[in-house]
Parts: C-alpha cells; sequence; structure tokens
C-alpha cells in the first residue's frame, strides 16, 4: 500500500436541493438543506483514506465547531491530520452548494482559514513528502504554498498531482513544470489556456500546450463522457460507466482520490485513470461530498 499527501482545503458544505438553479434575480425554494464535510483537500483525503491507502493531510481550519467536524470526519476513516494548523481568528472555510433535479450543481466558496497555508509552514512539514509516494493538490489555497509543495516534491523525486480547481488563468510555469500529472475537467482546460475544449481534438491540442510548458501528463475529465489522458507524442480515451446521476458534488475529487491511489500502489497512469473512472461512477449516484465516497470493495463491484 502506498502513503498519499493531500496538501489543500477544508471546508463545511452548505448543501442546498433545488428543482433547478436559479437565474440571476430569481427566486426559488428549496427542497432541503444539509450540512456535510467537504473542500477539495478533505474530500480527496477522505476518499483515498476509504478506498484504503495511508494519508497525511496539511492544511488549516478556524478553531470553531466546523473545523472540529471536519477533523473528526477525517479522523473517521484514519487520516493524520497533525499537520492541519488551527486558526482563532479566521473561520473554517465554507462552501454553498446549489444541487438541482439532474445532480448538476453551482459551488460558492468563502476560503475562510484556507488563505492561511503558507509556503512556511510547507516547509516546516516537509517531512510528510519524505514519506509519502504521491503528493495531491488543488487550488483552494495560496497559490505560493502550492508552488512550494511542487518545488520539494521535484526536489525529493515524487509525483505530484495537481488538480486545478477552482481554474485560473496564466498558472505559473514555474509551478506546471514541477506537476507530474494534471488533471484538469475541459471547463478548467479552456481556462488554464485560453483555447477551445469543444471537441476531443481541441482538448487534446489544449492539453499539449500545457505539456509544453513543463507538465508530465494531463488527465482531463469529461463528465459523463469519461476522460483523455494526453502526453507529448499520444492521447487515449476513456469511456466512463453510464450511471444515472443523482448529485454530481465531489465527483472530480473522487476521481482524483481514485488516480492518486493507484498511482502511490505503483500502477500506471492508464490504470489508475480506469479505476479512478470507477470511483466517480459510484459518487454521481449518491448525495453529497464525503458521505459519497464508496470503499475499495464497492469499487471492485462496478
Amino acid at each position: 500500500m502506498g502513503k498519499l499527501l493531500v496538501v489543500g482545503s477544508l471546508n463545511m458544505d452548505t448543501v442546498v436541493n433545488v428543482s433547478k438553479i436559479p437565474q440571476r434575480g430569481e427566486t426559488i425554494l428549496g427542497k432541503e438543506i444539509s450540512y456535510i464535510p467537504g473542500g477539495k483537500g478533505a474530500n480527496q483525503a477522505y476518499a483515498m483514506a476509504k478506498l484504503g491507502a495511508d494519508v497525511a493531510m496539511i492544511g488549516c481550519i478556524g478553531a470553531d465547531a466546523n473545523g472540529v467536524k471536519l477533523i473528526q470526519n477525517l479522523h473517521a476513516v484514519h487520516v493524520n491530520t497533525k499537520a492541519i494548523q488551527v486558526f482563532e481568528k479566521q473561520p473554517t472555510g465554507t462552501a454553498f452548494i446549489t444541487v438541482e433535479e439532474t445532480g448538476e450543481n453551482s459551488i460558492i466558496v468563502i476560503p475562510g482559514a484556507n488563505f492561511e497555508l503558507k509556503r512556511e509552514w510547507i516547509i516546516e512539514h516537509q517531512n510528510y513528502i519524505d514519506d509519502c509516494d504521491v503528493v495531491v493538490a488543488q487550488l483552494e489555497t495560496p497559490i505560493d504554498s502550492i508552488c512550494a509543495v511542487a518545488e520539494l516534491a521535484k526536489q525529493k523525486g515524487k509525483k505530484m498531482l495537481l488538480d486545478p480547481a477552482p481554474a485560473c488563468e496564466n498558472l505559473p510555469e514555474s509551478l506546471l513544470k514541477n506537476v507530474s500529472i494534471l488533471k484538469p475537467n475541459e471547463t478548467e482546460l479552456q481556462i488554464l489556456t485560453g483555447k477551445p475544449t469543444n471537441t476531443e481534438q481541441q482538448i487534446v491540442e489544449a492539453a499539449k500546450t500545457l505539456i509544453d510548458k513543463g507538465v508530465e501528463k494531463v488527465v482531463v475529465t469529461l463528465g459523463e463522457k469519461g476522460a483523455i489522458l494526453v502526453t507529448k507524442n499520444e492521447y487515449q480515451m476513456f469511456p466512463s460507466k453510464k450511471v444515472k446521476a443523482v448529485d454530481t458534488t465531489a465527483a472530480g475529487d473522487a476521481f482524483t482520490a481514485g488516480l492518486a491511489f493507484k498511482l502511490s500502489e505503483g500502477c500506471s497512469c492508464e490504470e489508475a485513470i480506469q479505476f479512478a473512472t470507477k470511483v466517480s461512477s459510484i459518487v454521481v449516484t449518491r448525495k453529497g461530498a464525503q458521505t459519497s465516497i464508496p470503499t475499495y470493495e464497492e469499487v471492485l463491484e462496478v
């Protein structure tokens, strides 16, 4: 069993179920509201641990009830949380998620303590990078902290998997050159590159611009269409399993978790993508973020 390190965000998700996502200026009645542990970093760490991986996490929370709940939830699946910093004057991050009947969602994130993650904290806890096989990060914490993680991972010969969400234009090339695998969806890929991603060929061409900047491999998730692996000289399509989606929240995080889990075990990127696709196909049939994550045994049954 490989070891994984997740560097990233912890949020309490406020999930509102609606018949449809409201348009600008529109007021609608919601069906129900739930409070569910989330945050891209915590979702990924939780998912990896529930799949059976040895996982540690670096991040930040506030000294409040939401922070306590998030830590308790990670402990329930045995995530090592010793490197999660607690701030007295910043609230734990919060996400407001609207989920419509089709399973599609819209999300607003209030970062709170997540934006207190500093380069110095990463350097101080770099022994966690020494101890892992794969490092996973996202973009819900300051970019400088992620650059520090990627630099150290490269120096120490570790695989660096970056989930570039929420996507932003002009990611530093100093970061990209230290990334082993970049995992955007097609919308994030368009934002990252400024190029169209409407067709398979456009997606491949956009991904190759990131490879030209130093990324080793790009895995683009395409929702119900599956995923594409793009390398310098070729690309390969991986179809998804057809299921009835209930809630797409955390589907991308689950894919990232499954991908990292198998990479940490020494599997090829192709094998890891096939496994990750199965994980996310289960997640979209269940409500919530961390509440929707399957066990390893459930994935094997797909």
